[in-house]
């Protein structure tokens, strides 16, 4: 089983030349990754952020990402997202999340999430990390 968010391109997603620009892939992998946690991790953004105290953050902020564009995506289309879980470390957890139109591969993110509580960074919580591996044992190869 593999996590899958279908998006269609919009006119706000496009440059003048129709093609998605760039960094609203940005947008739409954390839409992907939002809806994960809510869906699989069994926590929303808004579940995360709730009540941060004094100002310190909470959540699961991306300290890294790298990005290939393979091939253009064109207003109309319909792009199926697909995360994959590659690595869970302590605090911190890797992904791959690629966008298809059918067979072909649009673009690939490789992100590296981490859980802060309180402002720094820490310990999954139980039921976070308990759900997050059952997950990655059961997800399709990507």
């Amino acid at each position: 089983m593999s996590y899958t968010r279908l998006i269609q391109i919009e006119f706000n997603h496009c440059d003048p030349a129709g093609i998605v620009f760039y960094p609203r892939y940005f947008e739409m992998t954390n839409s992907v990754i939002e809806n994960f946690f809510a869906d699989v991790a069994g926590r929303s953004f808004a579940q995360m952020h709730r009540g941060v105290p004094n100002g310190v953050p909470n959540g699961v902020p991306t300290a890294r990402i790298e990005a290939d564009f393979i091939a253009p995506s064109r207003l109309g289309d319909k792009v199926l997202f697909s995360l994959h879980i590659t690595k869970i470390g302590r605090s911190s957890i890797a992904l791959t999340i690629t966008g298809r139109l059918g067979a072909e591969t649009r673009m690939r993110a490789h992100l590296t999430l981490v859980w802060v509580d309180g402002g720094a960074s820490a310990p999954w919580p139980d039921d976070m990390r308990a759900r997050l591996s059952t997950y990655m044992e059961s997800q399709d190869a990507p």
